[in-house]
């Protein structure tokens, strides 16, 4: 690890849960990462981050350097553990701001814990419609075999295999993408999946300001504009920004704009 950074674990929800920190006497903020990623495939905005925040990477349950639990992990599970790793850290209603399962986690969180967060961030994740098809144990190792199949590959080729899959992602963010597949363990993949509950339920229980960052949905973003506009409608605390030329890796495929409405929302208050 490069930066300076410090890096640690907590007890939370029953796990040894791992983490990375800028540090300084700044604001908090804690970051929450995708599935398949960890703590550390948030490092290129964590440069430009720590000039005004300290920030702090999760690896979540299963990923990175974080325990493995036999049991079973969902959001609402990640969304405890985050809690927990808040408390545990004694950080005072730090912002959050999570990517897609990551996202998943801020999300509960938010709503589990009133009080605890001061302002969110979701990262192409919160307003979507569960897909049960998509949540069998059959089509879960089927949508996940590819994480598999990079575990047989060293580093520098999981690093061309990136290149070849997103050849414009800015080439900072292949080494860490490229390690966070070697740590993955995967178990992961049994565990992933929405919330049980309705999003609407859940959006009702938040009571801190909250940013859903959406993109394209052609090129693999999964907000819908109708569902991002009916979440800013139903909760005056929801706003929703569209940041063009992306997928569901917002930050990675347009990090200029992505930055832009973070730091924006993040200055509020």
């Amino acid at each position: 690890m490069t930066d300076h950074w410090t890096e640690g674990d907590v007890l939370t929800n029953g796990i040894r849960m791992h983490y990375y920190r800028t540090g300084g006497d700044k604001p908090p903020l804690v970051l929450a990462h995708g599935f398949s990623d960890n703590g550390l495939c948030w490092s290129p905005v964590a440069r430009v981050l720590q000039a005004d925040y300290d920030v702090i990477m999760i690896d979540a349950r299963n990923h990175g350097k974080s325990e493995a639990p036999a049991t079973a992990g969902g959001s609402r599970a990640q969304g405890d553990d985050l809690a927990g790793l808040i408390r545990a850290l004694k950080l005072e209603e730090p912002a959050v701001m999570g990517h897609s399962m990551g996202g998943g986690a801020t999300l509960q969180a938010c709503a589990n814990h009133p009080g605890l967060i001061r302002r969110a961030i979701l990262e192409d994740s919160g307003p979507t419609e569960p897909r049960p098809e998509m949540m069998t144990p059959e089509m879960r190792r089927r949508n996940t075999g590819w994480a598999e199949e990079l575990k047989s590959k060293t580093r520098e080729e999981i690093i061309a295999i990136g290149r070849r899959q997103s050849p414009n992602w800015p080439e900072d963010e292949m080494g860490p993408w490229a390690d966070s597949k070697m740590q993955l363990n995967l178990a992961a993949a049994q565990q992933i999946g929405g919330s049980p509950e309705p999003w609407r339920e859940v959006f009702a229980r938040v009571t801190c300001p909250m940013l859903i960052l959406r993109s394209d949905n052609n090129l693999g973003s999964s907000v819908t504009p109708e569902l991002a506009a009916e979440a800013e409608r139903l909760f005056k605390l929801v706003r929703a920004v569209y940041i063009p030329g992306a997928g569901h890796n917002i930050r990675r495929e347009n990090r200029p704009a992505f930055l832009a409405a973070v730091q924006a929302f993040l200055a509020e208050g």
